[in-house]
């Protein structure tokens, strides 16, 4: 698959998520029934997996019955039902008001929860991993997000049914992150700019041990000090892996 393809697959998907997002049309295709009948329709049609169709179901009862009984379950589901659809831009969007509105609402945790996984599912392109791109260079901004939402989930409310997954996301997330530092270490040192890759280098041992990309990030700091003449840094540096990577070629 070339990336021509890709792009072109990229463009009808997000046209097709942008014709099927809800409108006033598609308000008006709900039948007028009471707050609760209309609830359960969207839940039946987020059982069956019919989530446009929740998506118009549930966006009708926020409209018509904003201050219902069932209001807040109903922006919940909203947001589990556009995460679901692939519209991670609504999503974000009612996660957001959500948790700005309900500061003391007993579900953050979930909310916080589905902010995270939103924010990650545009971290994962399927298209490209099936096109063989590696993405490790892409701005990994919505990850740092996710990162953020499972944290605050582990440490403000770890008694969450959430917490253990946030905290299992986070180590994934952790690696993705120390990726990408490290994809832009190796851009430096290709420019030579030798300085800046050092300090990524670093930055990667200060926030991202332990990870698979810790060694790498050592090799980067030695051979930057080395070309910069810093050789107590680089002796520190070489300490370090010994310590933790006495297999590595450069210790031998």
């Amino acid at each position: 698959m070339t990336k021509l393809t890709v792009k072109i697959i990229l463009s009808v998907l997000v046209l097709s998520l942008t014709a099927c997002s809800s409108s006033d049309d598609d308000l008006e295709l709900v039948p007028d029934k009471s707050a609760q009948a209309l609830f359960e329709d969207a839940r039946n049609s987020l059982d069956n997996g019919s989530y446009q169709r929740a998506i118009q179901i549930l966006s009708a009862i926020d409209s018509r019955f904003p201050f219902g009984p069932v209001s807040h379950q109903v922006q919940l589901d909203l947001i589990y039902a556009y995460y679901k659809s692939g519209d991670a831009p609504q999503g974000i969007a009612l996660a957001d008001r959500f948790l700005r509105l309900n500061p003391n609402n007993s579900n953050i945790d979930y909310a916080l929860y589905m902010r995270a996984l939103i924010n990650l599912s545009t971290q994962e392109d399927v298209f490209q991993e099936l096109a063989g791109i590696d993405r490790t260079d892409r701005d990994p901004e919505a990850a740092r997000s996710a990162f953020k939402d499972f944290k605050r989930i582990v440490t403000e409310y770890p008694d969450s049914k959430y917490a253990e997954d946030s905290r299992q996301r986070m180590i994934g997330i952790k690696s993705r992150l120390a990726q990408y530092e490290l994809a832009v270490a190796q851009y430096y040192i290709k420019r030579e700019a030798f300085a800046a890759a050092a300090n990524r280098g670093r930055y990667i041992l200060e926030y991202f041990s332990p990870s698979p990309e810790v060694e790498q990030a050592l090799i980067v700091m030695i051979t930057s000090y080395d070309k910069l003449g810093l050789t107590d840094l680089k002796a520190n540096a070489m300490q370090v892996l010994a310590a933790n990577y006495p297999n590595n070629t450069l210790v031998n």
